[in-house]
């Protein structure tokens, strides 16, 4: 099994600019950028098309998130039983 690159290794080895990827997949500028920097979850087709603009399938790219989700609104701890 091979190792799925993320897209920023992708553009590494292609020599493709952010703003070059951007147009090549039909994706504003500010997506393709959190794409790349890992803090944006994409739908299929936003894969597909990043995938495609990198000549590749979607399975050989690595999507995983490497920032945290911190949830910012709902209630907290102090609703409800306290610990």
């Amino acid at each position: 099994m091979t190792h799925a690159r993320s897209v920023l290794e992708w553009m590494q080895a292609l020599n493709i600019s952010l703003p070059e990827l951007a147009d090549r997949s039909g994706l504003e500028n500010k997506i393709v950028e959190a794409i790349v920097q890992r803090r944006y979850t994409t739908s299929p087709q936003q894969r597909k098309r990043i995938a495609s603009a990198l000549g590749t399938d979607t399975e050989n790219i690595g999507w995983g998130q490497t920032v945290s989700v911190d949830h910012m609104y709902g209630h907290g701890p102090q609703f409800g039983r306290s610990p």
